[in-house]
C-alpha cells in the first residue's frame, strides 16, 4: 500500500496561515502588555522604596527640605546681548515674578558699559551671593560674562542668554539707534535724525555698520579679559564657546525664542512656570520691534560676509544654534506641528539596603 497522503484544500491552508499569523500577533501583543505591566510595577516598587527611605529619614530626626532651600537660594543672571529680543524675554520675567515669588533686578551700568571695574566686580559678586532678601533673584543687564569662581564663591549663579544672527542683530541695532522702537517711542535716540539706510552706510564704508560692529556676541560670552574685546580674536571665540558649553545653563536664539522659553519653563519652573503661555498670548509688552527698519540687500549682506569678523561671529552663532537644537531635540517631541515637553524618562531601582 502506498503512503496515505492527507492534503488540505488551498482555502483551508490559507485560513490556517492567517489564523497562525493572527495568533502570533495576539501573543506578541500580550507579551508587550506584560512587559509594560512589569515596567510599571518596577517603577511603582521603586517609588514606594524611595518614599519609605524618605519617611525613615524623617522619623530619624528633623531635617530641612534641601531641594526647597536650593530653589529659594537660586539666582539667575541673564547678561543680555543688545537687540536679541532681550526686552521681550525680560518682560516675561517681570510679569511672572509676583506670581512665582521671586525678585527681578536690572543691572544698570554707566553708559551701558558691559565691562565692570575690578572693584565693581567684587561688589557685584558680593551683592548677588549675600543679598538674601533678593533671593530667589533674576538679574538682567548688558554685562559681559563674569566668572564667579574666581572670587571664591561656592555656589555660582545660573547663567542664561539669547543670541541672534549677527547681521540681523547689527541691522536691528543700526535702525534702533536712529528710530527707536515701539516700546518707548518718545525716547530720543543717539543717532536720531540720521536718515541714511543700512545699505547706504555699508556702501560708503560708514563706521556704524563696519564689520567691527559685529564683534559683540563673542565678547559678551567671553567675559572680562582684555583679549575678549580684541576684535577678531580667535582666543576670544574659543573662550566664548567654552563658556557657552560649561558655564551657561541654556542659550537660546532669537529666531526660536518660544522654544527657549518652553525649555526654561520645563527645567526651571520655580522661575518660569506659565512663561510659555504668557509668551503665546502675544501681549504687547512682550513684543518689541525696531521701527523704520529696512532689510539689507543681498549685495550688502555679501559684502559684510567677506569679513573675517563676520565669519567668526557667525561661526559662534551657528555653534550656539547647534547646541540649542541638540538640547531641544532631547527634551521635546513634535506632534501635529506642536512641540511637547517630554515627561521624566528615568527612575531609580535596586535601592539598598532594603527597609524592614
Amino acid at each position: 500500500m502506498g503512503l496515505l497522503r492527507i492534503m488540505m484544500p488551498p482555502k483551508l491552508q490559507l485560513l490556517a496561515v492567517v489564523a497562525f499569523a493572527v495568533a502570533m500577533l495576539f501573543l506578541e501583543n500580550q507579551i508587550q502588555k506584560l512587559e509594560e505591566s512589569r515596567s510599571k510595577l518596577e517603577r511603582a516598587i521603586a517609588r514606594h522604596e524611595v518614599r519609605e527611605i524618605e519617611q525613615r529619614h524623617t522619623m530619624d530626626g528633623p531635617r530641612q527640605d534641601a531641594t526647597l532651600d536650593e530653589e529659594e537660594d537660586m539666582v539667575i543672571i541673564y547678561n543680555r546681548v543688545p537687540k536679541t529680543a532681550s526686552t521681550s524675554f525680560t518682560n516675561i520675567a517681570y510679569d511672572l515674578c509676583a506670581k512665582n515669588k521671586y525678585h527681578v533686578l536690572h543691572i544698570n551700568t554707566t553708559k551701558n558699559n558691559p565691562v565692570m571695574s575690578l572693584q565693581d566686580q567684587v561688589r557685584f559678586v558680593k551683592n548677588i551671593t549675600s543679598w538674601k532678601e533678593m533671593k530667589p533673584g533674576f538679574y538682567h543687564g548688558h554685562v559681559s560674562y563674569l566668572d564667579f569662581a574666581k572670587f571664591g564663591v561656592k555656589k555660582k549663579p545660573i547663567y542664561i542668554n539669547v543670541i541672534r544672527d549677527p547681521i540681523e542683530r547689527l541691522v536691528s541695532y543700526y535702525y534702533f539707534l536712529r528710530f527707536g522702537d515701539d516700546y518707548r517711542p518718545g525716547l530720543r535716540r543717539r543717532k536720531q535724525g540720521d536718515k541714511k539706510t543700512f545699505d547706504e552706510c555699508v556702501a560708503e564704508g560708514g563706521s556704524d555698520c563696519a564689520p567691527e560692529k559685529l564683534w559683540l556676541q563673542i565678547p559678551f560670552f567671553c567675559g572680562h579679559s582684555s583679549e575678549c574685546w580684541n576684535v577678531g580674536s580667535r582666543w576670544a571665540m574659543d573662550q566664548a564657546k567654552y563658556n557657552l558649553i560649561n558655564e551657561y545653563f541654556l542659550v537660546g536664539v532669537t529666531e526660536e525664542l518660544e522654544d527657549f522659553i518652553m525649555l526654561l519653563e520645563a527645567a526651571l519652573p520655580r522661575f518660569f512656570r506659565g512663561a510659555t503661555e504668557l509668551y503665546r498670548t502675544g501681549k504687547k509688552s512682550h513684543l518689541r520691534k525696531t521701527t523704520e527698519k529696512k532689510l539689507p540687500t543681498k549685495q550688502t549682506i555679501a559684502k559684510l560676509q567677506q569679513s573675517d569678523i563676520w565669519k567668526m561671529e557667525n561661526e559662534f552663532y551657528e555653534f550656539a544654534l547647534e547646541q540649542f537644537q541638540f538640547i531641544r531635540a532631547h527634551a521635546v517631541r513634535e506632534k501635529d506641528g506642536d512641540l511637547y515637553i517630554l515627561a521624566q524618562n528615568f527612575f531609580y531601582e535596586k535601592i539598598y539596603p532594603k527597609s524592614n
